[in-house]
């Protein structure tokens, strides 16, 4: 059965949140899928992050080899990245934030996750945002 859309997003989900030694396993169950996926840490003032968040996303995702480096690859990236952004942007805003990009790709479907841990003294909230965006690598 092929790989959907949904299938990536969730596998984005699920990297999102995962701990680094169970990121490793996700990534090599999600191979056997068919799905190449990429995550990475950060960290910082939410506003401040933002334009890191992307770009640490376009790096992991060309690092582990989720996207060709192409324009496209790269554009599909940001614009997944940076509407995932957009979701907990109104949580998030003002806030110091840590967490974790996800980036799952299969067929012409690649999603980002973000899962942020946002720090207000010591009580602090969560919050998620997906993106997804069609290409195909050629």
């Amino acid at each position: 059965m092929a790989v959907q859309s949904l299938d990536v997003a969730k596998a984005a989900i699920r990297l999102a949140l995962s701990s680094r030694d169970e990121e490793n396993i996700l990534k090599a169950d999600f191979k056997n899928l068919g799905i190449k996926a990429a995550a990475v840490d950060f960290g910082g003032d939410y506003i401040s992050s933002i334009r890191k968040i992307i770009e640490r996303a376009i790096v992991a995702a060309k690092r582990e080899g989720v996207i060709p480096e192409t324009h496209l690859g790269e554009g599909a990236v940001a614009g997944a990245t940076k509407e995932a952004l957009a979701q907990v942007s109104p949580k998030a805003e003002g806030f110091n934030v840590g967490g974790k990009v996800a980036i799952t790709f299969s067929g012409e479907h690649l999603s980002v996750a973000v899962f942020f841990g946002i720090g207000l003294v010591h009580l602090n909230d969560v919050v998620i945002g997906l993106g997804h965006r069609s290409f195909k690598a050629e």
